[in-house]
């Protein structure tokens, strides 16, 4: 197990475009590694590489229904259905807000050997891929928030004691320490 700290809020890594994995080797599989244990020690259901200062295209999942990787994403909103809900990233401790996103999306790319993937995904795992991806595209939800919440996660932000401290890394444990999410996507 090779838990890594978590980059947070004001780390430039989390604002870029991560590059498209072009080699698939021991070294992809030992991220895909990492994110996993990463993700199960801070309480996530999702984790992108830069969130533990890897600027590539990868990202794990467990929604409890649901556990894998996926590598050089896409995806495409699959209906007209949307879902308004709770969401929060480990990288903004201590911030929640309702975010909308679609109800169900068409995934796909490929996994740790090249090989490629594509599932369909509703709700949660729905709202993870869509969460993730846009870490991949240097997005966070914050960016996806009406105004007014907007302006109240980041409020929250500038009174944190990390946010307040200068700190853009912090070990996983300290983010939340296993958690595990429910159905609503508490814990994430």
């Amino acid at each position: 197990m090779t838990i890594q700290p978590v980059r947070l809020f004001g780390d430039p890594i989390l604002r870029a475009r991560a590059a498209e994995v072009e080699t698939f080797d021991q070294q992809v599989r030992q991220l895909v590694t990492d994110l996993t244990d990463t993700m199960y020690e801070s309480g996530g259901v999702g984790m992108a590489a830069p969130q533990i200062g890897v600027g590539l295209r990868v990202f794990v999942y467990d929604t409890g229904d649901a556990r894998g990787h996926l590598i050089n994403p896409e995806f495409e909103v699959d209906g007209d259905e949307t879902q308004t809900g709770p969401e929060g990233c480990l990288s903004i401790p201590g911030v929640r807000e309702d975010v909308t996103r679609a109800m169900a999306v068409r995934a796909r790319g490929v996994d740790m050997t090249g090989a490629p993937v594509e599932f369909r995904a509703e709700g949660l795992l729905a709202r993870c891929v869509q969460h993730e991806t846009d870490h991949l595209d240097g997005v966070l939800f914050l960016q996806r928030l009406e105004p007014a919440l907007r302006k109240e996660a980041m409020r929250t932000i500038r009174e944190s004691s990390w946010f307040t401290a200068g700190i853009t890394v912090v070990p996983a444990a300290e983010i939340g320490g296993r958690k595990r999410a429910d159905a609503s996507g508490r814990g994430r």
